[in-house]
């Protein structure tokens, strides 16, 4: 299928305001790319749902640092426990926040509804890897320590996220099936929207759609450069979890893809590979759609849709 038409122009703009600007983000620094991504954040701000109910909590890593997350529910929610959504916010793992992903978090949790834990975990390259994933499970164990006080129904917790945030979601996921004692919570679900699985950029897909769709190939290249200490890292499954040697106990996944997207190839491959053993997967490809499509309903009226879907899903996951 071609692009959607309303995204023909938007990547017009995206690339003259690119021209006008310090440029795509390989040839940015760090803090200029930051820079970038949050003042598109608010160019492409939409009318999220405004019937939730946002607080920002803090607690201390493992490491020393202090850590913020941001905990929606649903306005007029029961006073039944409500089912979690932990979210981790996409951007390379040197770009995002809190903030940029605000909308997407309001969006799934009125729809849904459910909880929704938005996790701030800290950027590379200042914090590379896993500090994020250590920060993923620390959030777990705070989610473990303050559920129940807030309300939340610790039984019925997804893990989810965006590009590299479904990644850590996954990961983390994977870690809780192969080693229970080592992380406070147990999903019972998956909601990864455009993971990065393969961390070697060498798929067809990332020829094909490396240029000229927002997420660049270079671009790619240039966020793990930062976020890996050493080449070798890359080789780690927890960098890119397609490389696991297996997934016994994996919770059930829904794996939804961009059809021209850099990670579209490496998407499919973690469908097929988990499928394969003999984990629960649903995938779901939108063809004309880029990535990081969750964030962009103002642009594609469409998302809409999107979300009701992916919100559909979660909801039975939560309420099985």
């Amino acid at each position: 299928m071609s692009l959607h038409p309303e995204l023909n122009a938007f990547l017009d703009l995206a690339e003259e305001s690119q021209a006008e600007g310090p440029g795509p983000f390989h040839l940015s620094t760090p803090a200029q790319a930051r820079e970038a991504f949050e003042r598109t954040t608010g160019q492409l701000r939409w009318d999220a749902p405004a019937d939730v109910r946002c607080a920002a909590h803090s607690f201390t890593a493992r490491d020393g640092a202090p850590l913020t997350l941001r905990l929606y529910r649903p306005a007029m929610a029961s006073a039944q426990a409500l089912p979690v959504l932990v979210y981790f916010h996409g951007g390379g793992y040197v770009v995002g926040s809190l903030e940029s992903h605000d909308g997407v978090c309001r969006e799934f949790c009125a729809r849904t509804p459910c909880a929704v834990l938005s996790v701030g975990y800290r950027l590379a390259p200042e914090h590379t890897f896993p500090t994020p994933l250590n920060d993923g499970a620390d959030a777990l164990d705070w989610l473990a320590r303050q559920g129940h006080a807030e309300g939340l129904d610790l039984s019925r917790v997804a893990f989810g996220g965006d590009s590299v945030g479904a990644t850590l979601a996954t990961v983390l996921a994977l870690q809780a099936a192969l080693e229970p004692a080592s992380l406070a919570i147990q999903p019972c679900f998956q909601l990864l929207c455009y993971p990065v699985t393969d961390a070697s950029t060498s798929s067809p897909s990332t020829e094909l759609f490396g240029e000229g769709y927002l997420l660049e190939s270079e671009t790619l290249e240039w966020f793990y450069r930062h976020y890996a200490n050493e080449p070798t890292d890359r080789l780690d499954w927890r960098f890119s979890p397609l490389l696991a040697p297996g997934y016994p106990g994996l919770a059930p996944a829904l794996i939804a893809l961009a059809g021209h997207d850099p990670l579209l190839d490496e998407g499919r491959a973690y469908a097929r590979r988990l499928q394969e053993q003999g984990v629960s997967v649903e995938l779901i490809e939108y063809t004309g759609l880029i990535h990081d499509y969750l964030r962009l309903q103002s642009v594609v009226p469409e998302i809409d849709e999107v979300y009701a879907q992916l919100s559909q899903a979660l909801r039975a996951a939560l309420t099985a």
